[in-house]
This record gives structure tokens, C-alpha cells and sequence, in this order.
């Protein structure tokens, strides 16, 4: 149970370790340039909130519950988001730095990942059909046994997706980005 109830609030250049941030039910609040790295959101809870400029750096996010939340300009390296609360998941990532995070088996449909760095990321088993990738850099991402149907990998790059093993059914490419989808196959394209 949740000891307290905080809305509408604006957290702005907090550093969580130092302000004893508490557990709360956080309901319509921005965090701004706010440092949570290495800090403990386990069993937090975060509705309709925004963190903007924010650094959550190998936070610890077990059972964490984020719900209608936009991540932007955000730094999260190292976040399980595998290890959060999945009733009422709902998350988006505009210009964020996610490398070596992990989204293993999740529901992700429709979610957006633009101007992201996804460099390492782990996808393996996830549900991602209509989300959104446009102009994001997933060098070394994994999709195994993934769901990407209707996904958007337009203008994404450095991508490496064996469509033997992922459902990608109406996916949508670049044509200069067809060589992500033969890398397997060490086919070579050329433009």
C-alpha cells in the first residue's frame, strides 16, 4: 500500500539520493532534470507523469508501475523495465539514451521509441506490433520470438532482425535499410 498520494506536482534539478525522494503514488507530475540514477523506485507508482531531461541510470524498477508516462530527453542506461509492474503499462520514449536496457517479454504494442539510442537492447520475446522506431539507432538490439507486426522501423538504423524467428507481417522499412533484415544471410546490398 502506497503511504502516500502526490499530484500535480513539478520535481525539478532533485537529486533523489540526497532528497530522500519517498515511495508514492505520483498522479500528473513532471520530474525535470532530475538525477534518480542507481536510486530505488521499487513499488513506486507513476500515472500520467512526465520525466524530462532526467537520469535514471541503472534505476531499481522491480515491481515500479508506469503508466501513460512520456520519457524525453531522458538518460536510462541499464534499466530493467522487464521488472516493472505490467497492469496498465504504458510507456514512451522521444530523443532517450536506453542502451544495454532490457524489455524482455513485455507488452510494448504501440509504443514509440523516436530519436532514440537502443544500442544493446534487449527485446527478446516482446510484444512491440504498431509501435514506433523513426529515427532510432539499435545497433545490437536483440528481437528474438518478437511480435513486430505493423511495426515502424522507417528511418531507424543499424537494425538486425532475422524475420525466420520475429513476426513482421506489415512491418514497414526504408528500402536503404533492407540489408537489417539479410544480415543472417550475409546477403550484401547495394544502393
Amino acid at each position: 500500500m502506497m503511504e502516500e498520494f502526490i499530484s500535480d506536482n513539478l520535481f525539478e534539478n532533485i537529486e533523489a539520493s540526497e532528497a530522500n525522494f519517498k515511495l508514492a503514488e505520483y498522479d500528473n507530475c513532471t520530474f525535470k532534470n532530475c538525477n534518480f540514477q542507481n536510486y530505488d523506485l521499487r513499488n513506486f507508482k507513476f500515472i500520467d507523469c512526465q520525466f524530462d531531461a532526467c537520469n535514471l541510470s541503472s534505476v531499481k524498477i522491480h515491481n515500479t508501475s508506469f503508466q501513460s508516462i512520456e520519457f524525453t530527453n531522458c538518460k536510462i542506461l541499464g534499466a530493467h523495465f522487464d521488472q516493472c509492474n505490467d497492469f496498465g503499462l504504458s510507456i514512451n520514449f522521444k530523443t532517450c539514451i536506453l542502451d544495454q536496457s532490457v524489455f524482455y517479454g513485455m507488452q510494448l504494442n504501440k509504443t514509440n521509441f523516436v530519436n532514440c539510442k537502443l544500442i544493446e537492447v534487449d527485446f527478446t520475446e516482446c510484444n512491440l506490433k504498431e509501435s514506433n522506431f523513426n529515427q532510432s539507432d539499435l545497433s545490437g538490439a536483440v528481437f528474438e520470438n518478437c511480435d513486430l507486426q505493423k511495426v515502424d522501423f522507417r528511418n531507424a538504423e543499424n537494425f538486425n532482425i532475422d524475420p525466420e524467428i520475429n513476426k513482421i507481417r506489415a512491418a514497414k522499412f526504408s528500402n536503404n535499410d533492407l540489408a537489417g533484415l539479410l544480415m543472417k544471410h550475409q546477403i550484401k546490398v547495394e544502393y
